[in-house]
């Protein structure tokens, strides 16, 4: 099974929490055992798990890459000024799999799944969540 999740965001670097649509996809499978694979479509954007107990996390995470990559230093940003946000897409990565236990995704407590927006404000962007049976 395969579904799309849309989302708009409204900020140039943040992240942003998606684990309730992914639990809703994974509810409608009907599938009590697998894995749900997570991909953001886009150079500029990534998937992370992360802490969800409150925003600071998330937040550090944004300045920390940030820190790491600065904007405008890039050879990329020639083309269209994004070089940055390529680079941290590239570093985050484009997808997580998490476990699929008892039809629930198997994260732990703190865990929730975020999209990484990099090259911001987008009014789409488009995650496809790939759910695959482990059931005989």
């Amino acid at each position: 099974m395969q579904k799309t999740i849309t989302i708009k965001t409204n900020c140039h670097n943040g992240l942003f929490d998606i684990t309730r649509q992914v639990e809703d996809i994974i509810q409608d499978s009907s599938i009590k055992n697998g894995l749900a694979a997570i991909y953001a479509q886009g150079a500029t954007a990534a998937i992370m798990i992360q802490e969800n107990w409150d925003d600071s996390v998330q937040t550090d995470v944004v300045n920390l890459l940030k820190k790491l990559i600065p904007t405008g230093v890039w050879l990329h940003d020639r083309q269209d000024g994004n070089g940055d946000a390529h680079l941290k897409a590239g570093i985050i990565g484009p997808s997580e799999t998490i476990p699929i236990i008892n039809g629930k995704p198997g994260l732990s407590t703190w865990q929730n799944i975020f999209f990484c927006e990099f090259d911001g404000p987008r009014e789409v962007r488009k995650i496809v969540v790939t759910i695959v049976s482990s059931d005989p």
